[in-house]
């Protein structure tokens, strides 16, 4: 069921929070007034193979093959390979599922064939049935890498992954940001937006990284931007945003999110549970929406994505 809005809608994604608001917008929009642009600041090598995390966790999700239990990973996954490669002695902090291995495999055989990423996912996603397009930020390499007290620069899966984000946070560096440019496509998908919808992801190593490889001039920002806040009641549901904020000194909270876009924003969603926060979000000349934003289900997807353009349509 789609929406009665004739709006092209622009997401940024990255991260489970992100894939499942994509996902919402996926069953509101038709697919060719949607594009989805994805992090690939924690994309990175293992055993060889070219993986990208949140790439993958957007893709599958919008297929209908990501683990409902995790948010991330394949569905009914098996662990036939890992296991034996755990065996053999190979690096196993990362964990990779036999379906999971097969989409690395082809995309790193792909890659060294020549062929761009942007053109792999596109083949990918139409085979997986996915109709709205999805683009990685960039073809070219750009690394997150995560600053901490305790064991200086990490590249961003060893701090998430094999750290399980425990070391302290100090700032982060996006190595490759004065190389890497938009995939093609990416700026194509922003001149023809009506809006663009920033997911709940983590904004400083989900989002952060696409916004490092746009314009720096903001010549793309001709469209109003609304964003929707991936911390709830001061915690977020995945992954450590409300962590680094806390480390880097800033209370976590809607509001911190709201100000760390401060000059973007036309809209912010937040939830129910942070409705005492919509005047601090209001004093910073962005306009709030207060919503259920927690998605457990794909009926609540759906109800948010709704929720969320119904608001985008008060700025267009």
């Amino acid at each position: 069921m789609t929406t009665k809005t004739h709006l092209k809608i622009v997401a940024l994604a990255g991260g489970v929070g992100g894939a499942k608001l994509a996902d919402g917008l996926a069953r509101c929009l038709p697919p060719e007034n949607l594009t989805i642009i994805v992090n690939t600041g924690d994309d990175f090598i293992h055993w060889g193979l070219n993986i990208s995390p949140d790439l993958d966790t957007v893709c599958y999700t919008l297929a209908g093959l990501a683990n409902p239990e995790t948010g991330w990973g394949r569905r009914e996954e098996s662990w036939q390979v890992f296991q034996q490669m755990e065996r053999l002695g190979a690096e196993s902090w990362f964990r990779l599922g036999d379906k999971d291995l097969a989409t690395h495999l082809e995309r790193t055989r792909r890659l060294k064939a020549g062929e761009p990423l942007s053109t792999i996912t596109r083949d990918f996603c139409q085979r997986w049935g996915v109709e709205p397009l999805i683009l990685p930020m960039s073809d070219t390499p750009l690394a997150t890498m995560v600053q901490t007290v305790e064991f200086g620069e990490l590249a961003f899966q060893e701090y998430f992954v094999h750290k399980q984000c425990q070391p302290q946070v100090t700032g982060f560096r996006f190595a490759g940001a004065d190389s890497a440019t938009p995939a093609p496509g990416v700026l194509a998908a922003l001149q023809q937006a009506d809006a663009l919808i920033i997911c709940p992801s983590n904004p400083w190593v989900s989002i952060d990284p696409i916004l490092q490889i746009l314009p720096q001039d903001g010549s793309w920002r001709r469209f109003p931007i609304v964003a929707v806040s991936p911390i709830i009641g001061g915690a977020t549901v995945k992954g450590p945003a409300a962590k680094m904020y806390a480390e880097l000194g800033i209370t976590p909270s809607a509001t911190a999110v709201a100000q760390h876009y401060a000059g973007l924003l036309a809209g912010f969603v937040i939830d129910a549970v942070d409705a005492n926060l919509a005047e601090e979000v209001r004093a910073l000349g962005i306009q709030p929406s207060i919503q259920n934003t927690l998605m457990k289900s794909a009926e609540d997807r759906e109800r948010l994505a709704k929720d969320v353009l119904n608001f985008v349509e008060r700025f267009v």
